[in-house]
């Protein structure tokens, strides 16, 4: 599958997470949510990936996790806040960039309509 075709089936789940539990839960309940979602449909994945970042010759294991990465193309960030933040979208990008992978979707599950709290990031994107 394409990354494209992921980010779709990303935003199915996404709709049927958000129809289905609503907005206000922890973050981790949403991951989970969405873990067994890909289970259902047959698609590999991993769960809090973590991203080495590399500086001059050295390896730098900093922390940084993906929350989901699909079929090693997608990257999906979730949170449930009050209202996305720039840096919310600033670590996106940076995991994009740290990961090799051109294609994230961050959504904020804390919303009253999903559509609003999907934002698509690219590779590349400036803010």
């Amino acid at each position: 599958m394409t990354e494209n075709e992921l980010a779709t089936i990303a935003v199915d789940i996404c709709y049927k997470i958000h129809t289905t539990l609503g907005p206000g839960l922890l973050e981790s309940v949403y991951e989970a949510a969405f873990a067994y979602e890909l289970d259902k449909r047959g698609i590999a994945y991993t769960r809090q990936q973590g991203i080495k970042a590399r500086y001059e010759e050295a390896v730098l294991d900093v922390g940084f996790r993906a929350d989901i990465i699909m079929e090693k193309k997608l990257l999906v960030e979730i949170k449930s806040v009050e209202h996305l933040e720039k840096v919310h979208h600033k670590t996106v990008l940076t995991y994009l960039k740290l990961s090799g992978n051109k294609l994230a979707i961050l959504v904020n599950f804390n919303i009253n309509l999903i559509k609003e709290g999907i934002h698509r990031k690219i590779m590349g994107e400036l803010l």
